[in-house]
């Protein structure tokens, strides 16, 4: 398994960043999938994601606020999947977005884990640049 951070200072308001940050903007904002079905639980909100050839649902979790998802189940790219969205305010109106992600691939190729992560980080950078884009 490898894990990857990506982290930026925005300039957004924690609130406006808080507002924003539903599960399905998370996922279409990484740009590998779009959003299929968003289905709201008691603890947990459910996102079926979609991509060439590939369906999976996510399950997105708000604890202590942290924003916290996982690939559920065995469809999809990873056998193990965990990623985690903090964002704290910083000066002048500013938020400072860390994204966290732990990733093992479901198939057996040399390297595998290390092609995940990297996959995985480029997800991650794509999201922050999303969130400028749209937000700031």
């Amino acid at each position: 398994m490898r894990e990857v951070t990506a982290s930026r200072v925005l300039d957004v308001t924690a609130a406006d960043l808080s507002a924003w940050l539903e599960p399905a903007a998370i996922v279409e904002a990484e740009g590998s999938f779009t959003v299929e079905s968003v289905e709201a639980e008691a603890d947990a909100t459910i996102v079926v994601a979609s991509g060439p050839g590939i369906r999976l649902p996510l399950r997105f979790e708000d604890r202590n606020g942290v924003i916290y998802y996982t690939q559920e189940g065995e469809h999809g790219p990873f056998s193990h999947m965990e990623t985690w969205l903090e964002y704290e305010p910083v000066d002048d109106g500013r938020t400072r977005v860390t994204i966290r992600s732990a990733v093992e691939l479901a198939a057996p190729l040399p390297f595998g884990d290390r092609i995940a992560a990297w996959k995985r980080n480029g997800e991650l950078e794509g999201a922050l640049e999303t969130i400028e884009t749209e937000l700031g």
